[in-house]
């Protein structure tokens, strides 16, 4: 299944490279979009390693010798932030964000393209741009005045106040590509996007596995 869909990626990918058509620029910025939130959502992973080395040393320096510092943790906060909001275009390029398939999952991989389309286009792009708009003043407000946390040796705002706009406007772009490649799908010029997987396939892994014992044991 997998070495089939790469191979039909390859063939539609081959197939957009000629002439130039509309969709074929199209795709182009859909791929581009694709590789800024892969290399931010890898360099975001990195984040979540330093969230937890901070805060390890938060509760051992507090338990240990009864100190704190309202800068270091405003500094996890800051950076769990950064990982919430600077991962959601990557999170949507991976097709990880909560999806409630009672319904969807019915419908034919084009059914479900269209729920995407029609999804992306009413609510994800319009919220994501309003969001990104509305939070912009927010920001310069906190870098013009060069506002400080209230909390005693807090932390400048501006850095957390930013990743607001940058967020929303990488979340809107990818919103672009998934609906450039959903587009290209229902037009017949790209692959399924989305890597659809067996709903048992879970519980069917652990069966397996739980038979697999049994024997050992018998």
């Amino acid at each position: 299944m997998k070495k089939n869909f790469i191979t039909q990626a390859f063939a539609y990918n081959r197939r957009a490279t000629q002439g130039g058509s509309p969709m074929q620029a199209m795709l182009k910025i859909s791929r581009a979009i694709d590789a800024l939130n892969e290399f931010i959502g890898r360099w975001v992973y990195w984040l979540v390693l330093a969230v937890v080395l901070i805060s390890a040393g938060n509760a051992i320096i507090r338990k240990t010798f009864s100190m704190s510092s309202n800068a270091w943790l405003e500094l996890q906060w800051y950076l769990f932030s950064a990982i919430f909001l600077l991962g959601a275009g990557f999170t949507l390029l991976r097709n990880e964000h909560v999806r409630i398939d009672v319904l969807a999952g019915r419908f034919s991989a084009r059914g479900q393209a269209w729920i995407d389309v029609i999804g992306t286009l009413f609510f994800l792009l319009p919220m994501a741009v309003v969001i990104a708009w509305l939070s912009w003043p927010f920001f310069t407000i906190t870098w013009i005045h060069n506002e400080v946390s209230g909390s005693a040796g807090g932390l400048i705002l501006w850095p957390a106040r930013i990743l607001i706009p940058i967020g929303f406007v990488l979340l809107a772009l990818q919103g672009v590509s998934e609906l450039v490649k959903r587009i290209a799908f229902l037009a017949g010029q790209g692959p399924d996007p989305v890597q659809r997987h067996d709903p048992l396939e879970a519980e069917k892994a652990l069966a397996e596995e739980l038979r697999r014992l049994a024997e050992e044991k018998a």
